[in-house]
């Protein structure tokens, strides 16, 4: 891994600065399309080096997640095949308890001192920050990236406002230059997909085809998960 990496050109000065990697946390119960393009959009018109994908294994604030933890890392890993800029990171499966972000932040800060950190958000779920576990400790060790999604016109928490003067940024230099504490807004494609839905689909005995990737499907199908009984070629 790279200690350095050399920031894409934004007004006329280049230089080398830290090396910036997203984290893209969730239960991908199972993992879908709108996952992963709105993590590819942050690579293709962002500025970050790799994005890490990090299933939890215990979420602190939803039920636990439908099947296990081993089958859900799986199918996160044969949806990434062949994108080697997203990463699957197993670290929160190897921890017992609820799967609090602070506490994975604080392992890759420990494990990786000099690099910048952002944590992909959307906006739902940054509406909700002063919710997380220790939240303003949160800011300690990484940058928010919000993907900009419709409903982020709906006003935030006046805790959350006040936390955020000053904090905002719209330069991605910014995230590069300071170790932790800003917010970025970046929009990604809209795409109406949910675990939710797909759950309940496959309950329904109907079919998960184009909204989760074509190997993702083929593991569901074959192992029967989710109640799915759709045979092969269906």
């Amino acid at each position: 891994m790279r200690p350095v990496s050399r920031a894409r050109q934004s007004g006329s000065e280049i230089g080398f600065m830290a090396q910036l990697i997203g984290l893209f946390g969730g239960t991908f119960d199972p993992v879908h399309n709108a996952h992963l393009r709105v993590a590819l959009d942050v690579l293709e018109t962002g500025d970050v080096d790799e994005i890490r994908l990090l299933p939890c294994r215990l979420p602190p604030h939803r039920d636990a997640p439908s099947v296990a933890a081993e089958q859900r890392l799986h199918m996160l890993r044969l949806a990434v095949s062949g994108e080697p800029r997203l990463v699957v990171d197993d670290r929160e499966l190897g921890r017992d308890g609820p799967s609090y972000t602070v506490d994975t932040l604080a392992s890759f800060r420990q494990q990786m001192p000099d690099t910048r950190f952002c944590l992909l958000l959307g906006m739902d779920n940054f509406r909700d920050l002063n919710r997380w576990h220790r939240w303003r400790e949160l800011s300690h060790y990484c940058h928010f990236l919000i993907m900009d999604r419709p409903e982020q016109g709906l006003p935030l928490p006046d805790e959350l406002e006040r936390w955020l003067v000053g904090r905002e940024t719209g330069q991605w230099r910014s995230l590069r230059k300071n170790s932790a504490g800003r917010v970025f807004h970046h929009p990604v494609t809209q795409l109406d997909i949910s675990a939710t839905d797909i759950r309940h689909r496959l309950a329904a005995g109907r079919s998960a085809r184009y909204l989760v990737p074509d190997a993702v499907w083929d593991y569901i199908r074959d192992n029967g998960l989710y109640g799915c009984t759709i045979d092969a070629g269906g």
